[in-house]
C-alpha cells in the first residue's frame, strides 16, 4: 500500500503544481503575443501604440475574475508612456473601457491633448464615460462603424449630478434638507468642471469655440442617461473628426484579451464567409 499511497501523493502534487503554473504560463504567452502585435502595429503606422483595454479577466488557478475600470494606476502608466514618446511621434491610443475615475480620465485626456504630434484614439467596441473624455483628446477618433462613445456627465456615487441639481427645481427650498443641499452644490460644481474640461480639451485640438461648446453641452450636462450609446453618425453630426478606417490588426489584438472561460452565450464559426460564386468571379 505504501508505494500506491506515495504515487497518489506525487500525483496530487503534480496536479497542484500544474494548476498553479499553467495559468501563469498562459498569461505570459498572451502578454508576449500582445507585445508582438503592438510592435507590428507601431512599425506599420510609425507611431507609439498605447492600449487601455478593460475586460473581465480571469486571475489565478482559482478562476475568479475581476472587472477593470479607469483608475489612477492607469493614468500613471499612460502618462509615463507619453513622456517616453518623442514629441514628433504620433500616438495611437487603443481603448476599450466602461469608464472609471474622472480624475484619471482627465489626466490622460489632458496629456494626450498636449502631445505635439497627431493623436489617434482607436475604439474597436466602446469607450464610455471617462473613455469618451479620452477619445475627445484625439486629433482623429477611429471607430468601428458600430462602436459607440457615451456621455461624460459626472456621477456622485450612483446618482447623476444633473438629476441631483434638478431637485431644487422640483421641490420647495424649505423642503430640501441640508445634506441634499450639499449634494446639489457639489453636483453643480462637478457639472461646470466637466463642461470646462471637455471644452478645453477640444479647443486644444483645434476645434472652434462653437463646436467645443456644442459638444461640451451635449455630452457633459446630463442630456442623456449615462449609458446612452453615442454613434459614429451622431459624433460626426456634432462636428467631431471621426473615421471608420479601423486597422484590422486592432481586431486581432482584441482577441488576445479573452473573456473568462465558461459557457458562451454567443457562438459562431470564426472564419469569413463568401457568397456562392464570389470566388469564381474573383478569379475571372
Amino acid at each position: 500500500m505504501e508505494p500506491y499511497g506515495f504515487f497518489i501523493s506525487q500525483l496530487f502534487w503534480l496536479i497542484f503544481i500544474f494548476m498553479l503554473v499553467f495559468p501563469m504560463l498562459k498569461a505570459q504567452t498572451l502578454e508576449w503575443s500582445r507585445e508582438r502585435l503592438i510592435r507590428a502595429i507601431e512599425e506599420k503606422r510609425k507611431s507609439r501604440v498605447i492600449t487601455m483595454i478593460h475586460r473581465q479577466e480571469t486571475r489565478s488557478f482559482f478562476g475568479f475574475f475581476m472587472m477593470r475600470f479607469i483608475n489612477i494606476e492607469d493614468s500613471e502608466q499612460v502618462l509615463r508612456a507619453i513622456r517616453l514618446t518623442p514629441k514628433d511621434m504620433p500616438i495611437d491610443f487603443i481603448i476599450h473601457t466602461p469608464g472609471g475615475l474622472a480624475l484619471a480620465a482627465t489626466q490622460i485626456a489632458q496629456a494626450l491633448a498636449d502631445h505635439k504630434a497627431p493623436v489617434r484614439v482607436i475604439i474597436p467596441h466602446y469607450a464610455m464615460s471617462g473613455g469618451t473624455l479620452i477619445a475627445l483628446a484625439a486629433d482623429e477618433i477611429i471607430m468601428d462603424e458600430h462602436a459607440v462613445l457615451g456621455p461624460v456627465d459626472p456621477q456622485l456615487g450612483q446618482e447623476p449630478a444633473a438629476s441631483i441639481v434638478k431637485i431644487k427645481e422640483l421641490k420647495n427650498p424649505n423642503e430640501i434638507d441640508d445634506t441634499t443641499w450639499v449634494k446639489i452644490d457639489v453636483s453643480e460644481k462637478a457639472l461646470k468642471q466637466m463642461y470646462e474640461n471637455v471644452k478645453n480639451v477640444l479647443l486644444k485640438k483645434g476645434y472652434s469655440e462653437e463646436i467645443a461648446k456644442k459638444v461640451a453641452e451635449e455630452l457633459s450636462l446630463g442630456k442623456y442617461t449615462h449609458d446612452y450609446p453615442i454613434t459614429v453618425d451622431k459624433l460626426k453630426e456634432l462636428g467631431l473628426k471621426v473615421s471608420t478606417d479601423m486597422p484590422e490588426e486592432v481586431y486581432a489584438l482584441m482577441e488576445l484579451y479573452p473573456q473568462p472561460a465558461g459557457p458562451q452565450s454567443v457562438q459562431y464559426i470564426p472564419v469569413p464567409y463568401q457568397r456562392p460564386g464570389n470566388s469564381q468571379q474573383a478569379g475571372k
